[in-house]
């Protein structure tokens, strides 16, 4: 029996191969990247001790680089268990929960039509090249030519020109045997309620729209006369093209996207096209309308969190904010998305060609996340000063987050919102007094000085008003805690037990800046070791060491404060990788933390500054500004838990080894 390709493509999309193969191997923990889709393991096609099996989900293919054996869903079915071609079909038909196809004689016709439809698209595709680099396309390569598009990105896109005619591209492909019916059933010609069909794209500059298979399926094209009915026009629904299931630039954004890490949406073909001249090779866009459905999908299908990158008019955040509506009740753990909006007044195209990569790059870098993008849109413009207002505030928020599908997203959402809420919501600074604004929630600064009087903690401490009681007591004003933070502690103590990662990364590692100054020793003494012991790096030589440079009680009083903690991936008994990736997740938050630590305080002096200079609008702004950032700190502080939660889960220690003492 004969498949058509799109049944093919449609059951292999929705099966991950990585779930087919994993029935077969055991994935390499410490190579693999699962939420990335990335695995490895070891050959089962041939015998072999470390993993250069790999597979990607994203792109649906294996590669050995130990044999060589390559393919996809089905050809790893056939190749290892011998399986006929129709039963790897039904095996992953199965899997996708999709019916077998009947034979239908019909279907194999159309399947037939479809590749002759592409065939025809093709010819049209270069006769539109070929016109662009005739005497009637000259305006339309001016035109390029002034959007800053070299002759090497024109090729790549595959630009042409339709020419101002009727019927030039109907003889053209008249003359080479194409029937009325076949350029009508492409979309090339327009021929309902018309005595005689026409061109569809009349001198207009044309951008080819290719399917996941790099087959031209459409056209878009963009006016070059000022009065044109359209400025942008697309072909119509076709049996190739389906408008709402197509992103323009997917295949070769897909490909690009294994590097960047995320895949970028904008909303024009010329945003596309400028930034992969700018060397933003993983950027797709939407053909003319809003983000769809089924768009959103292939977004999904590249990245787990996509950027969505919108201009920065009144336009540009409504359509953001219909595709934040459009996201949430599809989101689930490890999928979401993240807004990049842009200058209001600039668009990608106009960023990257006049200004160059660097300030699309700081766009993305700052980006927010789902929830963010949520909570601004519904806090912006609206004065919550009467208890009513801020009731209907939180109705409205309840009722948005509940149409999240997934039930454990929606719950963290829930309190994500409730989070806000309490902070945005938190008595306002009080003009005039020299105390700090405090917007109490979760683990973030007491409200209340140490002896119970508002604004006493700093004034005791001796901080001017910039500084809030709990960065005073932290250290990070003074530069050094009384002990070590616990974060602090299974930095240092996971490499204190496990010195090896610091061949792995020690550059990175050996960059941390500690805060309390014994463990600033400590790590001068480790990173010394480590420097003149690099063949022979080894636990018991670093403990000698520290023994004898007296830091052996402050290593016994952290290797108790881990384990009362239940943080087992720092201690001496954790399995290597576990340590590893115990640390990096322990590193990461240690980084955040510190920067957001600063930020906060930034913060609070410009309110302070800000307040002393009556501008009650500025001092509206940071304080919101400073809500989300406490409201950040707080997610950091209860990170911990993160780490000890991996150690449950993983259990290679147990027993008396994981107890205290």
């Amino acid at each position: 029996m004969r498949f058509s390709n799109s049944f093919l493509d449609e059951i292999r999309d929705r099966v991950n191969i990585s779930d087919v193969i994993g029935k077969r191997v055991t994935w390499d923990r410490k190579k693999s990247n699962a939420s990335k889709g990335d695995f490895w393991a070891c050959c089962p096609f041939h015998g072999e001790k470390s993993p250069s099996f790999h597979c990607e989900d994203r792109k649906g293919r294996y590669h050995c680089f130990g044999c060589g054996v390559s393919g996809d869903h089905f050809r790893f079915l056939t190749d290892l268990d011998g399986m006929a071609f129709p039963e790897a079909v039904q095996q992953i038909a199965d899997m996708a929960g999709v019916a077998m196809p009947q034979p239908d004689v019909q279907a194999e016709r159309r399947e037939r039509e479809r590749a002759s439809l592409q065939d025809v698209m093709e010819m049209a595709t270069l006769f539109f090249q070929d016109q662009l680099q005739t005497a009637v396309g000259a305006r339309a390569r001016a035109y390029l030519r002034d959007r800053g598009l070299t002759g090497r990105t024109i090729e790549t896109f595959r630009l042409g020109y339709a020419p101002d005619s009727r019927n030039a591209l109907k003889e053209h492909l008249a003359a080479k045997g194409i029937t009325k019916e076949q350029m009508e059933a492409c979309g090339l010609v327009v021929h309902e309620n018309v005595p005689v069909s026409y061109d569809r794209f009349r001198d207009r500059i044309m951008f080819p729209i290719l399917s996941a298979r790099e087959k031209v399926i459409a056209f878009g094209g963009r006016a070059m006369a000022s009065d044109a009915l359209a400025k942008y026009l697309n072909s119509n629904e076709t049996e190739l093209f389906h408008k709402g299931s197509v992103l323009y630039n997917f295949a070769r954004a897909r490909r690009a996207t294994q590097s960047a890490g995320t895949v970028i949406a904008v909303e024009g073909y010329m945003d596309v096209i400028a930034l992969y001249q700018a060397g933003v090779e993983n950027a797709v866009a939407p053909l003319g309308t809003a983000l769809t459905e089924n768009q959103l999908e292939l977004l999904w299908k590249m990245s787990s969190q996509p950027i969505l990158c919108f201009d920065g008019d009144g336009a540009g955040i409504r359509a953001a904010n219909r595709a934040a509506d459009l996201a949430l009740p599809h989101i689930k753990p490890g999928r979401s998305v993240s807004f990049a909006l842009l200058p209001d007044g600039k668009d990608p195209d106009d960023l990257v060609r006049h200004e160059g990569r660097a300030p699309f790059d700081r766009v993305l870098s700052e980006a927010k996340p789902l929830a963010s993008m949520i909570w601004s849109r519904e806090t912006a413009s609206t004065a919550f000063d009467t208890p009513e207002k801020r009731a209907e505030l939180e109705n409205r928020l309840r009722q948005i987050v509940s149409v999240i599908g997934d039930e454990s997203v929606r719950r963290f959402y829930q309190q994500d919102m409730r989070d806000r809420l309490n902070a945005f919501f938190q008595p306002q600074f009080q003009r005039g007094g020299n105390t700090m604004p405090n917007r109490n929630f979760g683990r973030g600064a007491p409200a209340h000085g140490r002896n119970g009087q508002r604004g006493q903690g700093n004034a005791s401490s001796g901080n001017s008003g910039g500084i809030s009681d709990r960065l005073s007591q932290s250290g990070l004003v003074k530069g050094y805690l009384a002990t070590p933070a616990l974060r602090e502690s299974v930095l240092a103590l996971t490499i204190v037990n496990h010195p090896q990662l610091l061949l792995e990364e020690y550059d990175e590692i050996a960059a941390i800046d500690y805060e309390n100054r014994d463990l600033q020793r400590l790590w001068s003494q480790v990173l010394t070791y480590a420097a003149e012991n690099a063949a022979d790096l080894s636990r018991d030589g670093l403990m000698e060491r520290m023994d004898a440079q007296g830091f052996g009680a402050l290593v016994k009083a952290m290797n108790q404060q881990v384990r009362n903690a239940r943080l087992w991936t720092a201690t001496e008994q954790a399995a290597p990788e576990d340590a590893r990736e115990g640390y990096i997740q322990a590193l990461s938050l240690h980084k955040r933390t510190k920067a957001l630590r600063w930020q906060k305080i930034d913060l609070e002096r410009e309110i302070a500054e800000a307040t002393e200079a009556g501008d009650g609008e500025r001092v509206g702004l940071l304080m919101r500004a400073l809500s989300e950032v406490q409201l950040e700190i707080g997610r950091m502080e209860n990170q911990e838990a993160i780490i000890d939660g991996f150690g449950v889960m993983s259990g290679r220690v147990k027993g008396p080894a994981y107890g205290h003492g």
